[in-house]
């Protein structure tokens, strides 16, 4: 199980590098190829592909880049069961401020992002 917790954090360290570096590298490795993230804008549910939002990560300048301050932590792992995991953190590109649950699953031994559910608030 320890093993285990750390694989999981190696990924959503990753996770947040690569997002504040805008490294879609990073990223690839992370998120499992059929994995998209989900999310409500204007009461609708938006499903954003993995190839879509890395080519958006791409074309924006990385929060590293512009300066930014780095604001990302984990709230809570939950190893629910041996290959499935769930991850609740905060990071932020400001003005916008993020709520991520990730849901994490062991494929071939490796502990990767199947899914990404977010919310946004912008301050």
């Amino acid at each position: 199980m320890t093993d285990d917790l750390a694989a999981i954090r190696t990924t959503v360290q990753t996770y947040l590098d690569g997002l504040y570096e805008g490294d879609v590298a990073k990223l690839e490795i992370a998120f499992h190829p059929t994995s998209a993230l989900t999310h409500v804008v204007d009461d609708e549910l938006k499903i954003l592909p993995r190839e879509q939002w890395f080519e958006a990560v791409r074309n924006r300048p990385s929060p590293q880049a512009s300066g930014l301050p780095r604001e990302d932590h984990v709230l809570t792992i939950d190893l629910v069961g041996p290959t499935m995991a769930h991850v609740k953190l905060k990071c932020a590109i400001p003005p916008r401020y993020f709520t991520d649950i990730l849901s994490l699953l062991k494929i071939e031994g490796r502990w990767q992002v199947a899914q990404k559910v977010f919310m946004t608030e912008v301050r």
